[in-house]
């Protein structure tokens, strides 16, 4: 159970990070070159489309593993209120 709690922090981190690189009016990275020139030049628009697809990614990894973590602590039986009526 821990090392899924572990990677579902680092999923977490990760994906505040992401969400944060993002143009929030959707520029994204390809603002930060100065339009459409350098999307060319630098294939800015390419990243933004890479950094989109990592959030969703990492969107879906977080859903899941939080699902799966679910069912790993429903499946043992026993939990903390439980365990303090005992």
């Amino acid at each position: 159970m821990i090392p899924l709690t572990i990677i579902i922090a680092i999923i977490a981190f990760l994906l505040v990070a992401v969400v944060l690189i993002q143009n929030p009016k959707g520029g994204g990275v390809d603002s930060t070159f100065g339009g459409s020139q350098a999307n060319q030049m630098f294939g800015a628009a390419r990243s933004a489309d890479l950094i989109e697809q990592m959030t969703w990614g990492l969107a879906i990894a977080l859903f899941v593993l939080c699902v799966a973590a679910t069912f790993v602590v429903s499946s043992g039986g026993e939990t903390g209120p439980e365990l303090l009526t005992n």
